[in-house]
């Protein structure tokens, strides 16, 4: 019989059997999150590629099952991809250890590849504004809500105050900006790699005292009071750590603030998982605390360092909500293909967040240490 159509009992079904049932998870089980086989090639394609085959092969309509996250939830809290070593996530170990996959030529990757996917899909996904980041929902009731009180949390830790020229170091759709020139009466400079995210900023922030810039962090120049990063920093990769921090450090004054709001990892490493490099986030890597703290260190004083990692998941499933509501409406370049994809991708993402492998931190940073101390919002 050919491997590459395994049966249920066949050498490799055993196998990746046997690689599942510490996380609980069964082939043709009859729980939600179990798997549903639907192509036998499944098995040869997950044992050889991992993850990324694990991904392709749910994007190929090759397995199905009832409970995409919980699923996945399971598999990473199980830490299968530690136990199951492949041949893409050790290609792209050694890869980002020869090169620097976010050097300053392959900054605008990430934006084609990605952001400017079109803002049809983003605006039917992300609520009333265009924030894609984490909410904060500890008093929010609902996505708009949670987004909201997150700009407005990000205005009261960094203390703006009206008249304050503010940075915003991947600036989106100008939202983040735009909130903080009309509640704190403050101006600002937004910069980002999308030529699409740029073009709306522009719309958007019309008539309000705000600059958007395309073009990459380690072209910003100039003097602010107060910068901000929210979401962008997982595109920066731990080679460029230094020169981040060091752009940050020479655009304030002593006295200034900055507060960086990202996606973080509880493991140091150099490179993202195989499939989401792929289809979703090119050349993206997630910080561990101690790559922070060591490309902080003489540059800044860690004034706060807030967790709410857990906020993620609510968020995630805010979003899965509204584009699978809306997928209908969407133009038809959005295909079966795309949206299985989309729909794996908000699904191991909320996994992440669920199990804790993943983290949201924001911190506040400044240049010289506040007088008389810093107190954070919550």
């Amino acid at each position: 019989m050919d491997a590459g159509r395994d049966t249920l009992d066949g050498p490799l079904a055993r196998r990746v059997a046997g690689l599942l049932a510490p996380a609980d998870v069964r082939l043709d089980g009859a729980r939600a999150w179990d798997f549903r086989i639907l192509d036998r090639r499944f098995f040869a394609r997950v044992l050889a590629q991992g993850s990324l085959g694990l991904g392709e092969s749910y994007m190929d309509g090759w397995w199905e099952t009832d409970d995409l996250d919980g699923l996945l939830y399971r598999l990473l809290k199980s830490r299968i991809d530690e136990r199951a070593p492949d041949l893409p996530t050790l290609w792209a170990a050694i890869r980002a250890r020869l090169l620097n996959l976010q050097s300053r030529r392959r900054s605008f990757e990430v934006g084609r590849r990605h952001y400017d996917l079109g803002n049809e899909l983003y605006q039917a996904m992300l609520g009333r504004r265009l924030v894609y980041s984490c909410g904060y929902w500890r008093q929010a009731r609902d996505l708009d809500a949670a987004q909201e009180a997150k700009l407005d949390l990000v205005c009261r830790k960094l203390l703006l105050e009206p008249g304050m020229r503010v940075l915003d170091i991947g600036c989106g759709w100008g939202e983040a900006l735009k909130f903080a020139a009309e509640r704190y009466g403050v101006s600002g400079v937004g910069v980002t790699v999308s030529r699409e995210q740029a073009e709306y900023a522009r719309r958007l922030c019309d008539g309000l005292p705000v600059e958007i810039l395309l073009c990459d962090y380690r072209e910003v120049s100039g003097r602010f009071d107060r910068a901000f990063s929210i979401g962008m920093f997982e595109h920066v990769g731990v080679r460029n750590y230094v020169t981040y921090f060091d752009v940050v450090r020479r655009c304030l004054p002593p006295d200034g603030l900055f507060l960086l709001h990202t996606i973080g990892t509880e493991r140091s490493t150099r490179h993202t998982d195989p499939w989401i490099a792929r289809y979703i986030f090119p050349n993206s890597m997630l910080p561990s605390a101690a790559q922070i703290a060591r490309a902080v260190e003489g540059r800044f004083v860690i004034e706060d360092w807030h967790n709410f990692g857990p906020d993620y998941d609510r968020t995630l499933q805010a979003w899965r909500a509204n584009i699978e509501a809306a997928w209908d409406r969407l133009p038809p370049r959005y295909d079966e293909r795309f949206r299985r994809m989309w729909r794996y991708y908000l699904a191991s993402a909320m996994a992440l967040f669920r199990c804790r492998r993943g983290q949201l931190w924001q911190l506040a940073l400044s240049p010289e240490g506040v007088a008389g101390g810093y107190v954070a919002a919550r």
